[in-house]
């Protein structure tokens, strides 16, 4: 039987692949589906927020922003009362290609879910968010060790 590291990283790389063969069709670049993707879901949001959720670096999102900017798919400003920090939202064309990015998504994953049974898909969910969740615990506990 295959690692628990290396089946959760080749799911990924398949996944991964499949998502960056089709958004790059619709003139997307890796780390915009998903950027556009949570802002799809959670609205207008911080650039912190966005890498926190995302899972990339802050310096990587501010470029990833700047492009998504400059192609007219999000706007960002200030909001009253703060200064500091600058807030992204969709534009008309971002929530275009959001809802793109989702069928995207939907279709990449319709093998897996008519594969499994509802029981087996709502496990997989399960188990993937507690990975998820002891794996950001642990490197949360290892950054405080090495402080």
């Amino acid at each position: 039987m295959e690692s628990l590291h290396y089946l959760l990283m080749r799911s990924n790389a398949i996944f991964s692949r499949r998502i960056l063969s089709e958004v790059n069709k619709i003139g997307l670049t890796a780390g915009q589906p998903k950027v556009l993707d949570f802002l799809r879901t959670h609205g207008e949001a911080d650039q912190k927020t966005i890498a926190s959720y995302c899972e990339i670096e802050q310096a990587t999102v501010g470029s990833i922003l700047l492009r998504m900017e400059k192609s007219g798919l999000i706007v960002r400003r200030q909001r009253e009362g703060n200064r500091r920090s600058l807030f992204v939202s969709l534009t008309d064309r971002g929530r275009e290609a959001a809802g793109q990015v989702a069928a995207i998504f939907e279709k990449t994953e319709a093998p897996v879910v008519s594969a499994l049974t509802g029981e087996e898909l709502n496990t997989l969910r399960a188990l993937l968010e507690k990975t998820c969740r002891i794996l950001s615990d642990s490197a949360g506990k290892e950054n405080l060790k090495n402080d």
